[in-house]
C-alpha cells in the first residue's frame, strides 16, 4: 500500500522511452519472436544467459537455434511448445525446457511466453526465460518477474486500445461510453468521469460498474471549489490542480469539504471502494475534467504503475474530450448558419414547393448543402439546389456567399441559367473562399395556375434533377450537365442549357448527393433507390413525400442532405 501523502508526489505519465528501459533494465531474459518464430529482440540478460549476442540470433528461427531434447539432439517442431503459441497467438508457460548455449552448453530453463498485439494485429510473442538448472528458488524469481511482464504487456496494450478506439469519434457521450467499456473490468471494477461546465459546475457524466453503464449514479452537478478554499477532497484536488491521486481504502472514507466532495465521497461508499485512483482529463491548463477509476477487492489495490497508466490514459481522454466540444461548437455554428439562410418558400399561384434540409448524423462534420426558390423580377419562379465542397465551418460559411451571389446575379436575368452559373463561375474567386461546388439552377417558365410550364436548366456538375409524371413515370433529366464551379481552366465555351416540358401534375426533384450515396455502393445504386421510393410515393402530399424519402433511404451516409421538390397542379 503507498504510505501517506504518496499521492501529491505522482509524477507524469511514463512515455514509451520508459518502458524500454524497464524491459532492458530486467535480470531475467526476455526474447521477442516474429508469427514465424524468428528472433527478433532479445534484452541483455538474454544475451548472457544464452552466451550470445544479439546480432548473431536476430533472424534466426528460435527453435532451430536453440530448443534442444535433454540429450542436446534437435527437438522436432511438432513438439516444440512455444511454436505452438506462436501458431495459437496464446499465452503459454513451460518448465524444463533445455535450450542451448553459444558454448554448446545445455541449460533448463522455465519460460513463459504472452503474445504482442498492435491494435488487434498479432506481432508476435514475448518470452520471458529463467536458467532452473539445479536452483529451485529461481522459479519464484521467474514468476515474479513474469507476472510483471505480463501486467507490463496488458497495460500497454490498453493504452493503445483506448487511443485507437476513442479516436474513432467526435461525440463525448460516445467517447466515453466506449472509454468504460474498456476500463472495466481490465483494469477497475468501477469507472466515473466528471466533466467541467462553463459554468464552473462539475458533472458526472458516465459511470461504468461491473454490470455496464450505471445511469443512476449520473447526472449529479455540483460547484467546484476555488483553489483558496482548501477542499481535502481528491477530486477537488485533482480538477484544480491537474495532479493525478492514489487513494487507498483508509483516506476514501475521510470526511468531506464541499458539497462535490460530499458526493464524490458517497460515491466512493456506495461502490465499496477499496483503492481509488482519479486523475486529470487533459494536461496543463486543459483540464476538461476527471477520471475516477475504483477497485472493490482489499487483495488487489493500485500501485503507482497503475497511476502512471491511468494519468496517460486520462490525458489521451481529455484531449478527445477538448477535440469533440470544439467540434460539437462549430458544428452548432454551421447548423445554425444553413437554417438560418433557408428562407421560407415562395408559393407562387397553385404551384406548391416543399423542402427539407437533414445535418449529417452526429459524429460527422457539417456540410455546405443548401436548396433556394425565389421569383425573379420578371415573374418566373426560380429553383435551385447546391453542395459546396468540403465538410466544415468553411464549407458552410462558402454556400452562404455562394447563395447570396447567385440571388443578385439571377434576381433581373432574362436569359438561360448558364449565363447566370457562368457569371457566377467567373466571380467566385474573387468574392467568395469557395474553391469548388456543384449546383443546378433553373427557370419554371409559364403560367403559375395555368401553365403550360418549361423547364429550363442547367447543371454544374450536380446529381440529376428526377423528373415524376402522371401514368407512373421517372427519369432522371441528366442533360444540361457542365462542369463544376470552380473546375473551368481560361475561357471555355460556355455551360450547356437544356429544357424540358413539364405536364400537369408532375413533380420535379431536386437534392443533393447525401441522398443518393449507398455506403460500399456505387452512385447507381443510390440513384436506383432514389427513383423506386419516390415513385412509390408520388401521389402522396408534397410534405409527406419528402419526410418518407429521407426516412427511407438507406442509412450510413456522412454527408449533408438538401431536399426541393417542385409539384405542378392537375389542370
Amino acid at each position: 500500500m503507498p504510505g501517506a501523502g504518496d499521492e501529491g508526489r505522482a509524477g507524469p505519465a511514463a512515455g514509451p522511452g520508459f518502458w524500454r528501459q524497464v524491459v532492458a533494465q530486467l535480470s531475467t531474459a526476455l526474447m521477442v519472436v516474429d508469427p514465424a518464430g524468428r528472433i527478433v529482440a532479445l534484452n541483455p540478460a538474454a544475451e548472457r544467459l544464452l552466451g550470445r549476442a544479439e546480432t548473431e540470433m536476430r533472424g534466426r528461427d528460435a527453435h532451430d537455434l536453440l530448443h534442444r531434447d535433454a540429450g542436446g539432439r534437435p527437438l522436432l517442431r511438432e513438439r516444440c511448445p512455444l511454436l505452438q503459441a506462436v501458431a495459437d497467438e496464446a499465452a503459454a508457460r513451460g518448465e524444463g525446457a533445455s535450450y542451448l548455449r553459444g558454448d554448446g552448453r545445455l541449460i533448463t530453463i522455465s519460460w513463459s511466453a504472452s503474445p504482442l498485439r498492435d491494435g488487434g494485429s498479432f506481432k508476435g510473442i514475448a518470452v520471458m526465460f529463467t536458467d532452473v538448472t539445479g536452483d529451485h528458488g529461481a522459479r519464484r524469481e521467474r514468476a515474479a518477474y513474469t507476472s510483471a511482464l505480463e501486467d507490463l504487456n496488458e497495460r500497454l496494450t490498453l493504452v493503445a486500445e483506448i487511443t485507437d478506439v476513442l479516436g474513432q469519434t467526435l461525440e463525448t457521450d460516445e467517447a466515453l461510453a466506449r472509454l468504460g467499456r474498456l476500463l472495466v473490468p481490465r483494469l477497475a471494477d468501477w469507472a466515473a468521469v466528471d466533466l467541467l461546465t462553463r459554468s464552473g459546475q462539475v458533472h458526472r457524466v458516465a459511470v461504468t460498474g461491473p454490470t455496464g453503464r450505471d445511469v443512476a449514479l449520473e447526472g449529479e452537478r455540483e460547484r467546484l471549489p476555488d483553489p483558496g478554499e482548501g477542499d481535502p477532497s481528491p477530486l477537488v484536488r485533482v480538477l484544480n490542480s491537474g495532479d493525478p491521486v492514489l487513494q487507498d481504502e483508509a483516506r476514501t472514507a475521510g470526511p468531506p469539504g464541499s458539497p462535490l466532495a460530499a458526493a464524490h465521497s458517497g460515491f466512493l461508499r456506495r461502490v465499496g471502494a477499496r483503492s481509488v485512483i482519479t486523475v486529470p482529463l487533459g494536461s496543463g491548463r486543459q483540464i476538461t475534467g476527471a477520471l475516477t477509476l475504483v477497485r472493490t477487492d482489499p487483495a488487489h489495490p493500485f500501485d503507482t504503475a497503475d497511476l502512471a497508466v491511468v494519468s496517460d490514459i486520462g490525458r489521451r481522454v481529455g484531449l478527445v474530450i477538448d477535440n469533440a466540444r470544439r467540434f460539437g461548437r462549430q458544428r452548432a455554428v454551421a447548423e445554425a448558419m444553413q437554417r438560418n439562410l433557408l428562407a421560407p418558400l415562395p408559393q407562387p399561384g397553385r404551384l406548391r414547393l416543399a423542402a427539407r434540409y437533414q445535418p449529417a448524423p452526429a459524429g460527422s462534420q457539417v456540410g455546405g448543402d443548401w436548396y433556394d426558390a425565389f421569383e425573379l423580377k420578371d415573374g418566373t419562379l426560380a429553383v435551385v439546389i447546391g453542395d459546396v465542397v468540403g465538410h466544415d465551418l468553411t464549407a458552410a460559411a462558402g454556400m452562404a456567399q455562394l447563395h447570396g451571389i447567385l440571388r443578385s446575379l439571377a434576381w433581373d436575368h432574362t436569359g438561360p441559367p448558364s449565363a447566370v452559373v457562368d457569371r457566377l463561375d467567373d466571380a467566385m474567386s474573387a468574392i467568395s473562399t469557395v474553391s469548388m461546388a456543384t449546383l443546378v439552377l433553373a427557370r419554371v417558365e409559364g403560367h403559375p395556375d395555368t401553365g403550360p410550364w418549361t423547364l429550363r436548366w442547367t447543371s454544374a456538375g450536380h446529381p440529376p434533377p428526377l423528373l415524376l409524371t402522371p401514368g407512373g413515370h421517372a427519369r432522371y433529366l441528366e442533360a444540361g450537365q457542365g462542369i463544376l464551379l470552380g473546375a473551368r481552366l481560361g475561357s471555355e465555351a460556355s455551360r450547356p442549357d437544356a429544357t424540358e416540358s413539364l405536364p400537369p401534375g408532375s413533380t420535379l426533384l431536386l437534392y443533393t448527393d447525401g441522398l443518393v450515396e449507398v455506403p460500399g455502393s456505387d452512385l447507381s445504386t443510390g440513384l436506383g433507390g432514389l427513383r423506386r421510393h419516390a415513385l412509390a410515393l408520388a401521389q402522396a402530399p408534397l410534405d409527406t413525400l419528402c419526410d418518407q424519402l429521407l426516412a427511407r433511404m438507406p442509412p450510413g451516409s456522412t454527408d449533408d442532405v438538401a431536399l426541393l421538390a417542385l409539384r405542378l397542379p392537375t389542370l
